[in-house]
């Protein structure tokens, strides 16, 4: 196994040095269809552009799993001194995507070579996690008809959990991630004659001021949610007595369920008509609907939680906060029954979480994380007795 982890440290941090941002993954994915042939397993590229999908089938099982790892970098600069620092200035593996990609090439090299399980696993490889659609991408590109699955799981590194750590907690993990956007349309005119026009910057600051009543009286108090304004863009900085004919807000939302979700859409778009009305003005609204929320299904938990107690024994937490962040993996849960879980990446050094310049992927999650994946394929897809007289 020495050999097996130098091999995948080495390939981590190669990873690591060469980002390349969605649907763009061209190099990664070349090395990922290459590394699984060499195993043995079957491989399909295409599906989402630059996705990858290697098939292992051993035995008579008629069960089939999918394994997802998403393979893309952050377009921001990596400001820590490292071996393999990036090569690529604003291009960096900042969300440990360079890791999920190693874990599960050393799953499918470890699966292959043991062969201890019965049934068919498919190894999914997907671009553009981070916010460019790579998961909705491969599922209109029909995923899950040409590799159907009956059940799906993902995982992803957590700085502030330890590397022998592990979170597998059934329900809500990650929000839903939405966008809005509201224009105002107002009547310019000289700042020094403002009854001469229709202002929309003064609707502007009352719709923002009013904004997080949506969260706060509203949507449930038991319901958690997130509504913010992350973009305001009005008149010109050159031009001080001009009051603008329109500002354009935009934000995002957050949700852990979909009753929430919709509500969120509803109540933006009615502050919004609201606020243009009071002020005599008309709003244009826009609700982008982006990811849905990853919710783990109780069955695909239940057998993750088996699996992860068998690698780290009680250092498995059943109880863990989900994130506001959101994932694409939503759209392969939306497929099949699916479990998405946390794997510890150790201490934030230095405070450098996810999606931080100086972040990185943890060598020494190497081992349990394959460890993982190896054996809940073994738990999901047992060698039955007739597999074992075939054998024999």
């Amino acid at each position: 196994m020495t050999d097996d982890i130098a091999f995948l440290t080495a390939l981590r941090h190669d990873l690591h040095a060469h980002p390349e941002l969605g649907f763009e993954e061209e190099r990664t994915s070349d090395i990922v269809a290459r590394l699984l042939a060499e195993a043995g397993l079957s491989v399909h590229r295409g599906l989402g552009s630059t996705g990858v999908v290697g098939t292992l089938k051993v035995g008579n099982g008629t069960r089939t799993i999918g394994l997802r790892a998403d393979m893309d970098a952050l377009a921001m600069p990596e400001v820590a001194e490292r071996p393999y620092k990036s090569k690529f200035a604003g291009k960096m593996h900042a969300c440990g995507h360079d890791g999920h990609t190693t874990l599960l090439i050393g799953a499918a090299r470890e699966l292959a070579k043991a062969r201890n399980f019965s049934g068919t696993v498919h190894f999914i490889f997907q671009p553009a996690e981070e916010g460019r659609g790579g998961a909705k991408r491969m599922v209109e590109d029909g995923l899950f008809q040409l590799f159907p699955c009956d059940a799906v799981y993902g995982l992803h590194n957590m700085p502030g959990l330890d590397t022998d750590e592990m979170a597998v907690v059934e329900g809500p993990q990650l929000a839903s991630s939405d966008s809005w956007r509201v224009t105002f349309r107002g009547t310019g005119t000289h700042g020094a004659k403002p009854h001469l026009g229709r202002d929309p910057i003064t609707a502007m600051g009352a719709f923002l001021s009013a904004l997080q009543t949506i969260v706060g009286r509203v949507v449930d108090p038991l319901q958690p949610a997130v509504v913010s304004a992350c973009s305001v863009q009005a008149g010109d900085p050159k031009a001080l007595n001009v009051i603008p004919d329109l500002v354009e807000i935009g934000g995002t939302a957050r949700a852990y369920s979909a009753d929430v979700r919709n509500q969120l859409e509803e109540e933006i778009g009615r502050l919004a008509h609201g606020t243009a009305s009071m002020f005599g003005i008309k709003a244009d609204y826009q609700f982008i609907r982006r990811i849905p929320p990853v919710i783990n299904h109780p069955d695909a938990t239940a057998r993750a939680l088996v699996a992860a107690k068998d690698v780290f024994g009680e250092k498995v937490r059943t109880t863990f906060p989900p994130s506001t962040a959101g994932d694409d993996f939503a759209f392969f849960a939306g497929e099949a029954p699916g479990c998405y879980v946390w794997l510890g990446n150790g201490p934030a050094v230095d405070g450098a979480l996810h999606h931080n310049t100086a972040y990185d992927f943890n060598d020494d999650a190497i081992v349990s994380g394959v460890r993982f994946w190896t054996r809940l394929v073994e738990r999901e897809l047992p060698i039955d007795a007739e597999d074992k007289n075939a054998a024999a």
